[in-house]
């Protein structure tokens, strides 16, 4: 499943649902937002993951930071733990409130939403983005399950998509690459 499809149909779209009543719109107004916002972070992900101690720091994140929650309860991401979270999130994955503030400034410009509510919303997307990969990690079981699980029929999944640096199809060669890295 991909981490925006994972993320709209959290908890029936409650969680889709939580997000547009946050910022008094339609579910389907936070849907546009999600996916205008979503590629950003990821691509942050991506890019953080390229330096030696990314992939470490992605992999404890995801195991150790309870993310989880902000899919399974929508009422947590209104609670300012939750914006917080958010926040540092966006700070590893765009570097600064300028690149914040580019990225809710283009989708405005693609989904004609105010720039001030995308820029309210992003915290809560980059924590949702969080949730759903966390989920992800552990409906692949543990991390080392999930990491072997790679070179086989889960090419297509979430960490392959992030960890096939040069998009070989394989992982492998790129997970050794990290790995090299880190030590």
């Amino acid at each position: 499943m991909s981490l925006l499809k994972a993320i709209m149909e959290a908890q029936g779209g409650d969680v889709l649902k939580q997000l547009a009543g946050n910022f008094n719109m339609k579910p389907e107004q936070a849907g546009q937002a999600v996916s205008q916002l979503l590629p950003a972070l990821t691509g942050g992900i991506k890019k953080n993951m390229g330096t030696p101690d990314g992939l470490g720091a992605l992999m404890g994140a995801l195991q150790k930071g309870n993310h989880t929650r902000y899919l399974e309860k929508p009422e947590e991401l209104v609670r300012q733990e939750a914006i917080d979270d958010g926040n540092g999130i966006l700070g590893h994955l765009l570097g600064s409130k300028d690149a914040s503030r580019a990225v809710a400034a283009q989708a405005a410009q693609n989904t004609g939403i105010d720039v001030g509510i995308l820029k309210k919303m992003l915290p809560m997307v980059a924590a949702m983005t969080m949730g759903g990969m966390s989920k992800q990690v552990q409906n692949q079981g543990a991390l080392g399950g999930a990491l072997s699980s790679l070179g086989g029929s889960d090419a297509g999944g979430l960490l392959s998509k992030f960890l096939d640096a040069d998009n070989d199809g394989s992982v492998l060669d790129d997970v050794m690459g990290f790995a090299k890295k880190l030590m």
